[in-house]
């Protein structure tokens, strides 16, 4: 059924503080804002978009880091200071015209549970609130900022049949 569900994926909609970071929020001495992502993720998501899933950004804060980050990744679709993720979510899926079955939503904390109703395939980090990982279909083993979305791209991308790696190159 998992599977069933990654393979139908065409967007994929992330929040960004606590999945593709481990939600830790640092200031250097002169105030600016400072973020680890893991470079695992940044590989899963291009493979994914090579693969043709748009990926999306969705986040509550606004941060320059978190502007650098996507734009390193070819990620063009960013938004920063979201309060209300669901009516974002309704928008987007509505301007590409894709049904719920065809969405993918990765969070770890409540404002991200509106947006898992418009998602075929909701998704909690490791390391979410509970009540995230209740109102997810799927958590996954990693914790966010920790592979989490890596695990969630090699997912999509092997019910697709699009991961990089089959047994007959390890064969080699």
């Amino acid at each position: 059924m998992l599977k069933d569900r990654a393979a139908r994926i065409k967007l994929l909609i992330l929040d960004v503080d606590g999945v593709m970071t481990d939600g830790r929020i640092m200031f250097n001495d002169c105030g600016e804002e400072i973020k680890s992502f893991n470079v695992k993720d940044g590989q899963g998501l291009r493979i994914l978009m090579r693969s043709g899933v748009d990926v999306v950004l969705i986040t509550g804060r606004i941060s320059k880091a978190v502007e650098y980050r996507a734009r390193d990744l070819g990620i063009r679709d960013l938004y920063q200071g979201i309060d209300d993720k669901e009516s974002l979510c309704i928008e987007l899926l509505e301007a590409r015209r894709l049904s719920k079955k065809q969405v993918c939503c990765i969070g770890d904390d409540i404002p991200d549970i509106p947006m898992f109703k418009h998602a075929g395939l909701s998704i909690a980090v490791a390391d979410a609130a509970v009540e995230v990982r209740d109102a997810a279909c799927h958590v996954t083993k990693k914790g966010g900022g920790k592979g989490a979305v890596r695990e969630v791209c090699e997912l999509i991308l092997k019910a697709q049949g699009s991961w990089p790696i089959s047994s007959k190159m390890l064969k080699k």
